[in-house]
């Protein structure tokens, strides 16, 4: 009978070939996207490379190390950027990791009626949902006062620590860190809590049936059993503490300096961009409408000087500018240059100037050297 019932068994047991096909193939799809991931880092981290090249190759590592950004001067230094944006992004995890992981133990486990942590559940989700500049809005009109009245009192009597030397002005480190630690407040709670409700509940009940506390099964079981997921919780608040852009422009103050102090303004390199970008010229050409008769052509191959050419063009004009150092000068002439091609010299040039679809083997005028 034994053995009988054992043969019953292990047929039960016996799985078909295409149960197995179906698990190796889930295997080895599974590890396609592992890899995949892994090759889109990848290829992110060459494509930012082969477009910094020649930046690197212009300035080198004292980008990484000087202080200074002025672009009349072609020098620039993103060490306070990068300072700000580890050090605001430091305040934020310091505030929002305690409160984060508190708040997913008090959600995770029976301290409430069910019915209270299912709306507290949602109502940290929804704090995910708010936009950025909501929050940086937010953060203008009532952090800041909040926190300069208490940045005096701060500064007034405890003004000997470094890190309260300078008088507030309004925006600074300390309200972009706060802000911060509230956007990532929602990814350590939701992240932690979901990490603390996968842990089996045998292991609950096993301490609890060894003489543990509830608060020595939680800290020295369920947390510990936890802690590869909050990990990756505190992890992705990182990453959004360091690229947060909108809010962290608003609170921060913009201020290139390295400044110890959490009440001194400072910067990031989210918000660094967000200033910059709309005045950044490449290294590389590009192209930009300029009007809707004549387009220019600048060549500056050399460092020291350019030739700007009034060219034909299509309907569809474009300025095109082969620049190969970036000059703001060479850029203040541009909007002159297109004035002077329509109005000082328009006897000069016909109607196979305007709307001839080849480049002309001449111009009709150059203007040479103008930086």
């Amino acid at each position: 009978m034994a053995t009988k019932f054992l043969e019953t068994a292990l047929a039960a047991k016996k799985r078909s070939e295409m149960d197995k096909n179906l698990d190796r193939s889930f295997i080895w799809l599974t590890r396609i996207f592992a890899l995949a991931i892994a090759a889109t880092l990848l290829w992110i981290a060459l494509q930012v490379a082969i477009a910094a090249w020649p930046a690197i190759q212009e300035f080198g590592i004292n980008f990484l190390v000087a202080s200074n950004w002025n672009p009349v001067n072609n020098d620039y230094g993103v060490l306070p950027a990068i300072y700000g944006t580890l050090m605001s992004s430091l305040i934020g995890l310091i505030l929002a990791v305690p409160i984060g992981v508190g708040t997913a133990i008090l959600l995770s486990e029976d301290f409430l009626p069910s019915e209270l942590r299912l709306v507290l559940v949602f109502l940290v989700e929804l704090l995910a949902a708010i936009p950025s500049v909501i929050y940086g809005v937010w953060g203008i009109f009532v952090l800041i006062p909040i926190l300069t009245n208490l940045g005096k009192w701060l500064h007034n009597y405890l003004g000997w620590l470094p890190i309260f030397s300078s008088s507030p002005t309004g925006p600074g480190m300390l309200p972009a860190g706060i802000i911060l630690a509230i956007m990532t407040l929602p990814i350590i709670t939701a992240i932690s809590r979901d990490a603390l409700i996968s842990v089996p509940s045998s292991l609950r009940q096993a301490a609890l049936g060894i003489g543990a506390t509830r608060w020595e099964t939680i800290f020295q079981v369920i947390i510990p059993a936890a802690f590869s997921g909050i990990v990756g919780a505190v992890m992705l608040a990182l990453g959004r503490a360091m690229g947060e852009t909108m809010a962290v422009t608003m609170l921060i103050g913009n201020a290139n300096n390295i400044n110890i102090s959490l009440l001194a303004p400072s910067n990031t390199i989210s918000s660094l961009l967000a200033n910059q970008f709309a005045e950044a010229s490449g290294f590389t050409s590009f192209r930009f409408n300029v009007c809707s008769f004549s387009s220019i052509y600048i060549d500056a191959n050399s460092q020291y000087s350019s030739r700007v050419y009034c060219d034909a063009g299509t309907k569809t004009i474009n300025l095109i500018l082969n620049i190969q150092y970036s000059d703001p000068r060479l850029l203040q002439e541009v909007g002159n240059i297109s004035g002077i091609c329509l109005v000082q010299y328009s006897n000069r040039l016909d109607y196979d100037f305007f709307f001839s679809t080849k480049k002309p083997d001449s111009f009709p005028f150059v203007f040479p050297d103008i930086i």
